[in-house]
């Protein structure tokens, strides 16, 4: 994946602001807001592998359980018509929509 940083299972954006001359990015899939920061790829990434690191040790620290990326529900708005097919299609294949969803989504994505 082009533009996505990686570490012990968590992901992160890689964005750069021309003005201010700076890299910066945040962490994907969960609802905490981690920033991380540097002046070139190499800073950036050891900055985005801290700021990980100190939010599980935070975690840890505070009795709680940290957020794991992507675990929680996804809602998914289709059109009504859609949302007829979709489940017409799932019943006739005997499956249920979300499998009939994700299904669709893996061959997507290839």
């Amino acid at each position: 994946m082009n533009n996505i940083l990686e570490y012990k299972g968590y992901f992160g954006t890689i964005e750069f602001s021309e003005p201010d001359n700076v890299f910066f990015g945040k962490i994907m899939g969960i609802r905490s807001l981690i920033l991380y920061e540097g002046d070139n790829i190499k800073s950036l990434k050891e900055d985005f592998e801290g700021a990980i690191d100190y939010y599980l040790e935070s975690c840890e620290e505070d009795g709680r359980q940290p957020e794991k990326p992507y675990i929680e529900n996804l809602n998914v708005q289709l059109s009504p018509e859609l949302h007829k097919t979709l489940a017409l299609y799932s019943a006739s294949h005997g499956k249920s929509i979300n499998s009939a969803i994700e299904e669709a989504v893996k061959y997507f994505l290839g």
